[in-house]
């Protein structure tokens, strides 16, 4: 039995998990769903892999609590294969919740061509933002996902398609470039129980897999740039038709486009003992004019994580073990512009921040201690509430 990885992660401490640590500075973000731990056993033609995450909460919203909970959030299994020489095939099975949800997110074929012209299809994670190909649990020292990754984008985001991607190499510089025309969202962005521009409910389609809404593709694109010495900076698009504009053949309404766009930087100094890992995303939907300034036209978000590493050395037998302190800001705007009948700004929207402390026996599993405050103004901006949140938690790869 061994254990192999496919590539190094930026995110993820590989000088803990047996591989050189310099081996990461020609990956990107796009590389990180190759980026696990598998296990193979001999001579077998697959090998396996996955991750879990739990954690207690406790949270009290303007003094009002519900208690305390323990959770389950994922168990996430990984199966990869090389079927041949260049053909590659992985996916992702996830159960969240327990298992109350269970969504296969990637499995997909991989025809590597030449460095800078690789075949990928199936269902693919589109890449937008850093976020959502980089999502894995035990690669992050915070226990909730980003604001701005899960509500302004619908991290995570994996539609079936196909698409090209590839990478360019001179001296400390690293370009890669991924586009996709994949299925898209559906008309629950804005018919929808949360009564506000959602796409992370236009994502919940049952038939995505089988067919577009639209009848017509969605493109995603993205470009990164690294520098072993800088960092790495991506700037990704996506756009498409997200209503049933066509029906029998007739045009029923004219079609209604999204467009986003995001920028995501990480980078990581001191020989790595300090990190950042940011992302803003804007979203642009066209609403139908029968609606009301309830659902916003525009929205905007991002994120800001600061990671430092205050000890590293041997704790209770782990040689390389480590302490960080963590500290995340967060910021989503639902519905940006302001009221037609009296000029004032539409107030959908959140800030917060997340102080943390992380234990890392190995880099494949880290130990999480966060607090998160966050305050909320409704639409109309009436006194906001203040939310206060305690957790405490463990994701560990397998």
């Amino acid at each position: 039995m061994g254990l192999a990885f496919f590539h190094a992660s930026a995110q993820l401490d590989t000088t803990t998990m047996g591989q050189p640590s310099d081996t990461s500075l020609k990956k990107l973000n796009m590389d990180a769903v190759y980026s696990r731990p598998f296990l193979s056993l001999g001579k077998m033609p697959v090998a396996i892999g996955g991750y879990l995450e739990a954690n207690t909460r406790y949270e009290n919203t303007n003094g009002i609590s519900e208690g305390f909970s323990f959770q389950f959030r994922r168990m996430t299994i990984f199966l990869s294969s090389t079927i041949a020489k260049k053909i590659r095939f992985l996916s992702e099975i996830e159960f969240e919740d327990g298992a109350k949800e269970i969504n296969l997110e990637y499995s997909a074929i991989n025809l590597e061509l030449n460095p800078l012209l690789n075949l990928q299809g199936g269902i693919i994670l589109n890449p937008i933002g850093g976020f959502n190909q980089n999502h894995d649990g035990p690669r992050w020292d915070f226990i909730d996902r980003p604001l701005s990754a899960v509500t302004i984008l619908p991290a995570t985001l994996s539609n079936v398609g196909i698409g090209f991607h590839g990478k360019y190499f001179i001296k400390d510089w690293v370009l890669g470039y991924e586009t996709y025309l994949t299925n898209g969202f559906g008309e629950k962005i804005i018919s929808n129980a949360q009564n506000r521009t959602s796409l992370q409910a236009g994502k919940s389609n049952p038939g995505k897999f089988e067919e577009s809404q639209s009848g017509l593709p969605m493109f995603t694109g993205k470009v990164a740039l690294r520098n072993r010495k800088v960092g790495e900076a991506g700037f990704s698009y996506m756009n498409g038709v997200y209503n049933q504009w066509r029906k029998d053949g007739l045009v029923v309404e004219n079609k209604r486009e999204l467009k986003v766009f995001s920028v995501d930087f990480n980078s990581s100094f001191l020989n790595n003992k300090i990190s950042v890992n940011s992302e803003v995303v804007k979203v642009l939907v066209e609403i139908p004019e029968t609606y009301s300034q309830i659902f916003g036209k525009e929205q905007l978000g991002f994120f800001v994580d600061l990671t430092g590493t205050v000890f590293q050395g041997q704790v209770f037998g782990w040689e390389k073990a480590k302490f960080n302190l963590a500290l995340r800001f967060n910021y989503v705007d639902y519905n940006v512009g302001k009221f037609k009948e009296t000029g004032g700004n539409i107030s959908d929207h959140v800030w917060g921040f997340v102080p943390g402390v992380a234990f890392r026996p190995v880099g494949s599993s880290v130990f999480r201690i966060n607090y998160s405050f966050s305050q909320s103004t409704d639409l109309l901006g009436n006194p906001p509430s203040k939310t206060g949140t305690i957790q405490v938690g463990i994701s560990s790869y397998f």
